[in-house]
């Protein structure tokens, strides 16, 4: 082994509070995975744990060292031994796009043509394949240009974006679920706060702490399942499972490549600015790493993941500063990549479903969620709080409206018989629903909260010029239905993508970039903000 990969192996004493946080959110991702595959695609436990898994095992172990090593060189550079490696895992954002929206239409088309069961599961996982190596090229190439982005963009417009997805989709969600369960949740949340926010000293790592606490409530409660079958399954998927490369499947998926660039052009822009968002995380509380090498570890780790047959893209996760904040290393993020590849390479996760409930870990991640929501006021500009405020709003809405379709389903609605359609919005708005608008906010969430908190912080520093720029840039996206181009699936919202496809949100911007303009004339300089 490398000397640098053994000096990367230095623990500190927040490192195994690092690791249970991130192999946490990792394991829950996987699970995730594990689950939809079977169930939405019927996907076999041979093709899961000898394939899939395995491949994913493999990009979280390299990502995740190539990440400590950078640790422990900002560490060298800067004589400082307090430099936190960026967290690194499975997009689970992309994982669900790219299961709904690429390979269960591959599937249900392929059992329309009239293949089998089996040859419509193949082409299915071949197109996530490739989908996934798409994610990966757009995402290296994007390590070319994105730190001129970066130097453009106002830093609220970048942690206020954070700080919506923080909310909507860890704080809310999982706080939802401690409610659900609150003798497991509640407890462990105690634990976090206490050990994080009160600086109480527990006897173990306050993670561990939550983490084993909640284990043993969940199993006293009655939360996890006595169940033998399950167990007799979950033991009998452990073995040794190696990787193989899947250039084959790659190149006879190539040409289903091209009708889904529309949903794997904007998820790999999304993973792109994710990871911008994420590395002026991680430099407003104190790390600043290099753009274009930090991205290109990112894109060449989906790269490896698609080469030996994953569907599912990795990113660099938000919550650094929450990392941080526990005293997490680089340690951590190589102690992660190991035993979550030990994990993925040995079929454990079977087992490690049934013996640790989700809630057991969830105080953590509502932790970090919470860090990155107050880093989004702390590390900005005072007076730039009503746009941080603003570029939140996005996230939170992308966040109702998955509820809200989910909640539609449970209910029969979103199905063949019923499907979704117009008279739909119109029932929602009878209700005060404004559903047309929520699910225009869902698409682009990411660029269309950038873009809102980067205007309104123009304006307020009178850099109206500036201002007008983002709103134009929306204008041009909304146009081509990057941003807000919706349509209706059958059970689901998906982009749409064309010539004028987002046409009222376009005029609209282009009406709120002119208005800019003309308002530039009359700007009060010496009023204070």
């Amino acid at each position: 082994m490398p000397r640098s990969l053994l000096r990367s192996w230095s623990l500190h004493r927040g490192d195994l509070d690092g690791f249970l946080a991130l192999s946490l959110n990792n394991l829950i991702t996987l699970l995730l995975a594990v689950g939809l595959c079977r169930s939405v695609l019927g996907y076999s436990d041979m093709l899961l744990f000898s394939t899939i898994i395995p491949a994913s095992g493999v990009s979280l172990l390299l990502g995740n060292f190539a990440y400590a090593r950078s640790a422990r060189r900002l560490s060298r550079q800067e004589s400082r031994q307090d430099c936190t490696a960026l967290p690194y895992g499975i997009n689970t954002v992309t994982l669900l796009a790219y299961i709904f929206l690429v390979m269960l239409p591959v599937k249900l088309g392929a059992l329309s043509a009239g293949l089998s069961e089996a040859e419509a599961v193949e082409a299915s996982w071949k197109a996530g394949t490739m989908a996934c190596l798409g994610s990966g090229c757009i995402e290296v190439s994007g390590a070319l240009v994105a730190q001129q982005l970066r130097r453009w963009l106002p830093r609220a417009s970048l942690l206020s974006t954070l700080a919506g997805i923080a909310l909507g989709y860890i704080s809310l969600g999982f706080l939802l679920r401690s409610y659900a369960y609150p003798v497991v949740g509640l407890p462990t949340l105690a634990i976090i706060c206490l050990g994080y926010f009160g600086r109480v000293r527990w006897p173990l790592p306050t993670g561990l702490m939550a983490v084993l606490l909640g284990i043993g409530l969940g199993w006293i409660s009655g939360l996890m399942p006595q169940d033998p079958i399950a167990w007799e399954r979950g033991l009998g998927l452990v073995a040794l499972h190696l990787p193989v490369l899947q250039l084959s499947a790659l190149w006879d998926a190539r040409m289903d490549l091209f009708p889904w660039l529309g949903v794997i052009i904007p998820m790999g822009l999304f993973n792109v600015v994710g990871s911008l968002q994420n590395l002026e995380s991680a430099e407003a509380a104190g790390d600043r790493y290099p753009t274009g090498n930090s991205l290109l570890v990112n894109g060449l780790g989906t790269v490896v993941a698609a080469a030996f047959g994953s569907c599912f893209p990795t990113t660099i996760y938000i919550g650094h500063p929450g990392f941080k904040a526990m005293g997490a290393r680089a340690g951590y993020s190589s102690l992660n990549g190991v035993v979550m590849a030990a994990i993925c390479l040995l079929g454990g996760l079977g087992v490690l479903a049934l013996l640790v409930p989700i809630e057991a870990g969830m105080a953590i991640l509502l932790f970090i969620g919470l860090s990155m929501t107050a880093q989004a006021f702390q590390s900005t500009p005072r007076k730039h709080a009503p746009a941080v405020a603003l570029g939140m709003l996005p996230g939170l809405a992308g966040w109702g409206a998955m509820l809200l379709k989910a909640g539609l389903r449970t209910g029969d609605v979103g199905t063949v018989d019923a499907p979704f359609g117009e008279a739909l919005i119109g029932e929602l708005a009878g209700s005060d629903i404004w559903a047309k608008g929520l699910f225009a906010l869902e698409q682009g969430q990411i660029i269309t909260a950038m873009l809102l908190a980067a205007w309104l912080v123009y304006l307020i520093e009178g850099r109206f010029r500036a201002a007008a720029t983002c709103s134009g840039i929306a204008a041009a996206l909304s146009w081509f239905g990057i941003l807000h181009g919706w349509t209706f699936s059958t059970g689901d919202t998906v982009v749409q993508l064309g010539w004028g496809a987002g046409a009222p949100w376009a005029l609209a911007y282009g009406l709120v970039t002119l208005t800019t303009v003309a308002a530039r004339p009359f700007h009060d300089q010496s009023a204070k903000t």
